[in-house]
């Protein structure tokens, strides 16, 4: 009588064990039918930051003043070691940059840098991602999702893709990715130390990670930063700007 009382209860516990060891089917997270997104709106910015610039050749480590009018200039100077080392002027035309140890200049248009890209480069893509804001505003036909654990919204210029991930919290965006695909050329960026700035957060560190090729060869060039002090507001600033003219043009 125990034995064949036995026999059920052990196929009971088998199947039991059986059970647990199945495997659960994880659910994917449901994508929001909308994403909400706060950036940064201001007049005019000043701002005092560090910055690490590296390419394949060397890295350079500077502080800089940053100054920007909405949708028109960004005017930058820096510093190493207390000594000036250059100046930035960015518009709407082109981007002009002053080495004041070498005492030459560069003048950049903006089809000449999307041509080297092969992707566009303008003015608010600039100033957006020093802002931490979308590079490229929402459209209808954006496709939103979730990957892990940020919201995504997904974007198209012509060929190139646009992934902006989005802490749903905070709602402020952490990555951006840009990719061409027939050449594989890049731009990513990556977001971090969000504080308070009037009734908003404003990432005060940051990555700019550029990946392209050329005839001759692939590059990669990063620039990193780090404000220290950051303010927005509607007083006018002043953007002085010139070159001297034994400057060498290069």
């Amino acid at each position: 009588m125990h034995k064949t009382l036995a026999i059920p209860a052990f196929l009971i516990a088998l199947f039991a064990i059986q059970s647990c060891q199945r495997k659960v089917v994880p659910t994917l997270p449901e994508a929001p039918k909308t994403i909400d997104i706060e950036e940064i709106d201001f007049g005019y910015l000043h701002g005092k930051a560090r910055m690490v610039f590296k390419d394949e050749k060397k890295e350079r480590d500077l502080k800089a003043n940053i100054r920007i009018r909405k949708d028109s200039v960004i005017w930058m100077t820096f510093s190493v070691i207390g000594v000036q080392g250059g100046k930035a002027l960015i518009n709407k035309d082109s981007i002009t940059i002053v080495s004041t140890v070498d005492k030459e200049y560069y003048v950049f248009d903006y089809a000449e840098l999307s041509q080297r890209f092969n992707f566009k480069i303008d003015y608010s893509i600039i100033e957006a991602a020093m802002m931490g804001n979308l590079i490229r505003p929402k459209q209808a036909d954006d496709e939103i999702g979730k990957e892990a654990e940020f919201d995504k919204l997904y974007q198209r210029v012509g060929s190139v893709g646009v992934k902006n991930l989005i802490n749903p919290i905070t709602r402020k965006i952490e990555r951006v990715e840009m990719i061409e695909p027939s050449t594989n050329n890049s731009l990513k960026l990556e977001y971090g130390n969000f504080q308070p700035l009037n009734d908003k957060f404003f990432p005060y560190n940051g990555l700019v990670n550029i990946f392209y090729k050329t005839a001759n060869g692939t590059f990669n060039n990063t620039i990193t930063f780090e404000y220290t002090k950051v303010e927005v507001g509607d007083k006018e600033l002043k953007f002085p700007f010139n070159i001297p003219k034994r400057y060498d043009r290069r």
